[in-house]
């Protein structure tokens, strides 16, 4: 199975990783962060995420890098993603069980593939169209175990629900950088997000955490926040931003899972249901086959590519690179026929 055949494998397997990270990290939180503010909480996660983002950076010739024109996109990343985020999803899970936060958080899959639908164009056919049915059915699910079980708190749910929409216009903020070093946009992103909650927690006076804690949240961050984000971009440039942010919306019923391991044992078959049917959405879109005949025009980008793709096609004056690497480079009008996703050079309407 190659990667021109099948494009959305690659794509949403990094999804699936990003999302098992990521929804590990929504009971880890609530363990560690009990009695800390939410803005400490926010600022040692990203804390983490940007020194994982600098241990992980790529050789400048490997990647492209951000432009000043990318500023302020990267901004508001950070103030959606690292700052209203994760702030909004520490506050409410000091007020709401882990379960419940984890499985709340389904809706940013929502969020965003409603955004790139309107922003992008990305398209959506009957089988994405269905995943996305079974991912939202999965999650109302999950949603109804718990209210019927009367765990839930109301304002704890809200500020979980506010901190999907945030991550959502997030997601889709950074389908414009996609092409650009993940590395160096985790690292510029988590930096501001982290300096930003390091300030508002010093003006308020939140409490200091212990040695323990605050190591614990620093691993946390970069683990399902740096990494997590890094693998998301990844995952954008194959798969697009809204099939991505769908795939990771099997996060919730990962931390749902880890929110068992913490001491929930409130396993009922709604559940169990709520788990198969978004395992169904995303094994739908892991197989995800779409290809008709399409043209491309011309374009002049930068960004990491090989030549054995089939749309890479020009020469290099020197030496042909073998793998990855990344300079400016033109494609020339074509027309072909084969399996294909929205990744930057399928943007088409149909």
């Amino acid at each position: 199975m190659n990667r021109v055949s099948a494009p959305a494998l690659r794509g949403g397997l990094l999804a699936l990783l990003a999302a098992a990270l990521f929804g590990l990290s929504t009971p880890l939180v609530q363990h560690f962060g009990q009695g800390l503010g939410a803005f400490t909480t926010a600022a040692l996660l990203y804390a983490g995420a940007a020194v994982v983002a600098l241990l992980m950076r790529h050789p400048p010739e490997r990647e492209a890098g951000l432009r000043r024109s990318d500023l302020p996109r990267i901004v508001a990343m950070a103030g959606f993603g690292a700052v209203v985020g994760p702030v909004a999803l520490a506050w409410g899970l000091q007020r709401t069980g882990g379960s419940s936060a984890s499985l709340m958080l389904t809706l940013e899959a929502l969020f965003t593939a409603v955004l790139a639908w309107r922003l992008y164009g990305e398209t959506m056919d009957k089988r994405v169209g269905a995943a996305m049915l079974f991912l939202l059915a999965g999650g109302v699910a999950l949603v109804l175990e718990q209210g019927l079980a009367g765990d839930t708190q109301l304002l704890g749910l809200l500020a979980v629900m506010a901190a999907t929409a945030a991550w959502g216009i997030d997601n889709t903020l950074s389908r414009g950088v996609a092409e650009r070093d993940p590395g160096q946009v985790v690292l510029v992103k988590s930096s501001l997000g982290a300096c930003a909650t390091i300030v508002l927690a010093f003006v308020l006076a939140e409490p200091l955490p212990s040695l323990l804690v605050a190591g614990a949240l620093l691993a946390i961050g970069a683990t399902g926040y740096g990494l997590s984000l890094r693998l998301y971009l990844l995952a954008q440039r194959a798969f697009g931003a809204g099939r991505t942010g769908s795939v990771f919306a099997f996060a919730p019923f990962i931390g749902a899972l880890g929110a068992f391991a913490f001491g929930s044992r409130t396993v009922t078959w709604m559940l169990a249901l709520g788990g198969v049917l978004m395992l169904v959405g995303v094994v739908l879109h892991l197989f995800e086959s779409h290809g008709h005949e399409h043209g491309h025009d011309a374009l002049e980008h930068e960004h990491a590519h090989s030549h054995d793709d089939g749309h890479h096609l020009h020469t290099h004056d020197e030496k042909m690179p073998s793998g990855q690497h990344s300079h400016c480079h033109r494609h020339e009008p074509m027309r072909h026929t084969h399996a294909h996703v929205p990744d930057a050079h399928h943007l088409h309407s149909h």
